[in-house]
């Protein structure tokens, strides 16, 4: 990029408005990558392509600190028209997450040479089945931190996400009956609410006191069962979606599961199977590593307020890489996370341009502290 060109906030809003207009639901996010390819290529960014799976990676800068900047170039599926109402910008994706995108994109445009690298990355997929995040996890970028996008809101800065474990809870009772003589066998599908009910329960069991973040939760999500109107059922599936708190891990929820299913299966003469259909483990990042320092320089300076430092409920892409790699690593962006994936998805245009401040600002700490933490 050369030095005459500067990011002005229109023209920071153009590029997130454009982005905004291009519809890119979960594995149709080939326009977005070209669309950022052709960006990237205008701010001087590197080595742009796009890996197997259709993840957009370019760089910029040069030396160290090496740090990687994803975000998620998909969306839920949806379209809604794309317009500006006061400090508004409305579209699928302006909050969650097309806006922390573009921000540290452009965030990432304004590094000087020698202040550090930017490997940054537009992931496919994340609203799937993180296919891009998967993808990426296997390459080895060797990177000294690592900022996901996300919106957070532009004063909180998330430092953990829950992990976890959904299964498929397959009931079988045996056999059927007509529904007019129901005393005739059991019904799997009344059978099954008892059995998830109690195995809820036990994994829910014993949590006074604790906050939302740091609680185990199990939420039923998907029930599957009978054949026909008037048999009862003999089979039922009931999908269970469990959130882990980072006091836990896979294995003892899992071990937890185990032993409950096989003693409900006794306790009701009932043959009860489940598989696991996800499993991630839960993730912190340690609160004095240089990247939170950063962060908080960083909103300080542009918002003159310490940002909160947040545990969220839900499960990351920061999950999979900070346990993968094991590098420091916060998720963060303008936006508001309430109005992800709803039907009047929005973003303040005020917050996206200060989110924009306050990463390049933590760039800038972040190669100081990074400098000063290798020198003592």
């Amino acid at each position: 990029m050369d030095s005459s060109f500067t990011i002005t906030p229109r023209f920071s809003i153009k590029i997130l408005e454009k982005a905004l207009r291009l519809y890119t639901p979960s594995l149709s996010e080939k326009p977005m990558a070209e669309y950022l390819a052709d960006k990237c290529d205008d701010l001087g960014f590197e080595n742009i392509h796009t890996d197997e799976v259709g993840n957009l990676i370019a760089q910029i800068g040069s030396g160290s600190p090496r740090v990687l900047l994803c975000g998620h170039m998909d969306t839920v599926p949806g379209k809604i028209k794309v317009r500006k109402e006061g400090d508004y910008l409305y579209g699928r994706g302006a909050s969650d997450a097309k806006a922390p995108l573009i921000a540290m994109l452009l965030a990432a445009a304004t590094l000087q040479k020698n202040n550090g690298t930017i490997i940054f990355v537009g992931a496919v997929d994340e609203e799937g089945n993180a296919t891009g995040i998967k993808n990426l996890a296997k390459q080895k970028l060797d990177i000294d931190y690592a900022v996901f996008g996300e919106p957070s809101g532009i004063r909180n800065v998330t430092i953990a996400y829950k992990g976890r474990i959904a299964i498929n809870l397959k009931i079988n009772v045996g056999d059927s009956a007509h529904a007019s003589a129901p005393w005739l066998a059991k019904n799997a599908i009344e059978e099954s609410m008892r059995f998830s009910q109690e195995l809820k329960h036990h994994l829910e069991e014993n949590q006074d006191g604790k906050s939302k973040g740091m609680m185990l939760t199990c939420t039923i999500t998907e029930v599957k069962g009978g054949d026909s109107h008037n048999v009862t059922p003999k089979e039922c599936t009931t999908t269970m979606d469990i959130r882990i708190p980072v006091t836990m891990n896979v294995k003892m929820v899992g071990e937890k599961i185990a032993s409950k299913v096989t003693d409900l299966a006794n306790k009701y003469g009932v043959e009860a199977m489940y598989s696991v259909i996800d499993e991630t483990e839960p993730f912190e990042a340690p609160m004095n590593s240089p990247l939170v320092r950063a962060f908080t320089l960083g909103v300080m300076e542009v918002e003159r307020a310490r940002p909160a430092l947040i545990r969220k409920t839900g499960t990351g892409d920061m999950n999979i890489i900070g346990s993968l790699w094991n590098v420091p690593v916060v998720t963060y962006g303008p936006g508001d996370p309430h109005a992800s994936h709803t039907i009047d998805e929005r973003v303040s245009m005020s917050e996206f341009l200060r989110g924009i401040e306050v990463i390049k600002n933590t760039l800038h700490h972040l190669k100081r502290l990074h400098d000063s933490k290798k020198d003592s």
